[in-house]
């Protein structure tokens, strides 16, 4: 049914990422698909006291940390290895989420969202502005 499945994943929500993972492992285990994970980084010249990063760590140091962590959110998965890939790059999450998943040929977005909340109804969030301009199918787990 599926042959590339991008799963965009927020390393510092690791809860959000976990509920995703159950769906995505089912998914690829049934369809044989390969999965690319993803984390968007924001702008490096921001500086992201949460993600322990500072004003002197480097884009290649903040890009090796996110990859590290994804990898981290991934080990335990029963993905056959050759079935998946990631990656992480610098961007807002929207963006770089819809120009990966025309590069790589996704067929299907998986991406963890939080409940609604005030702010998100003012703000939005990363979860419906891909699902609002995505041109494949959004799985969106809560």
């Amino acid at each position: 049914m599926y042959t590339t499945i991008l799963v965009p994943v927020d390393i510092s929500e690791q809860e959000l990422t976990e509920k995703a993972l159950a769906h995505v492992k089912y998914l690829a285990k049934m369809s044989g698909a390969k999965v690319h994970f993803f984390h968007a980084m924001p702008d490096p010249s921001i500086f992201i006291p949460e993600m322990g990063y500072t004003m002197v760590t480097t884009t290649e140091e903040i890009k090796e940390k996110s990859k590290q962590a994804i990898e981290e959110f991934i080990k335990g998965l029963d993905i056959p290895a050759e079935q998946v890939t990631y990656t992480a790059s610098f961007g807002t999450p929207r963006d770089r989420v819809l120009e990966l998943a025309d590069e790589i040929k996704a067929d299907l977005i998986v991406i963890g969202s939080h409940r609604p909340s005030v702010s998100t109804y003012l703000l939005g969030s990363n979860a419906s502005a891909i699902v609002r301009h995505a041109k494949i199918p959004v799985l969106v787990i809560r």
